[in-house]
């Protein structure tokens, strides 16, 4: 069996292989046939559908995942090994990685009840493992081991683990604390991944939090989860004449 992340990587080339994304105006002219499994064209979800793809072994609340499973905002969703699933909740676009598990939740105040009944998510918690979201105007916190991230209107990317978080501010504005030392927190306003962090559970106080590199996760895939929900990047994704190779992970 090929390795799950290979796969991942070759996914990605297929995509770039349809077109090229040029500017702005043109990164919605892809061709019908970009999604091998589905055939779906990349647009707005349609009304009443929360997955837009899912392999391997995904299950929502314990309960196994299919395409025409719905997750609301107070659900838990879990990705075991070679796995992942690509979703919608209200105007936020999420692909959960493998081995991974997020709990959302409309968060704990008095309209948690309301925030329900029209699917707006206010927190979410990645447990473990690697999420990379976009978001609509509305605020909204991630909490990982290490970290807390304060967002609206951004696209990140997180990876959670017991000692140390990875948190990349792909685009808008974010608030970064570390859960431990009070005085570790920033204020990071990204153009273009342009200041990734790691966030650790330990260290000398108020430098909790520390440069990072860019690492896996693509623009082509902030794209895909931006016109899920009918938006589009606030920057033109690169061609395929201008990209050698696309990341490995």
């Amino acid at each position: 069996m090929p390795d799950f992340e290979e796969s991942r990587r070759q996914f990605l080339l297929q995509l770039l292989a349809t077109g090229a994304f040029t500017s702005m105006s043109s990164n919605l002219l892809m061709t019908r046939n970009v999604w091998a499994e589905n055939n779906e064209l990349p647009a707005q979800l349609e009304s009443g559908r929360s997955i837009f793809r899912l392999k391997g072994d995904v299950t929502i609340n314990g309960v196994p995942a299919t395409l025409n499973s719905i997750i609301t905002a107070n659900d838990k969703i879990e990705t075991g090994d070679r796995s992942f699933i690509i979703f919608v909740v209200g105007q936020d676009a999420f692909t959960l990685r493998s081995n991974s598990v997020l709990k959302l939740s409309p968060g704990d105040t008095t309209d948690s009840e309301s925030s329900i009944k029209t699917n707006l998510v206010n927190s979410l918690r990645l447990v473990s493992g690697k999420l990379l979201s976009v978001f609509g105007k509305s605020g909204h916190t991630i909490s990982t081991y290490t970290a807390t991230i304060g967002i609206r209107g951004t696209g990140v990317y997180v990876e959670s683990n017991e000692d140390e978080s990875y948190v990349c501010t792909c685009y808008g504005t974010t608030l970064l604390s570390a859960n431990n030392d009070p005085n570790s927190s920033e204020v990071v306003t990204s153009e273009h991944h342009d200041a990734p962090r790691y966030i650790t559970s330990s260290g000398s106080e108020g430098q909790y939090i520390r440069p990072a590199p860019f690492k896996n996760h693509e623009d082509i895939e902030l794209l895909l989860l931006e016109e899920l929900v009918g938006r589009e990047t606030p920057f033109p994704v690169p061609d395929r004449g201008r990209r050698s190779s696309l990341r490995s992970y």
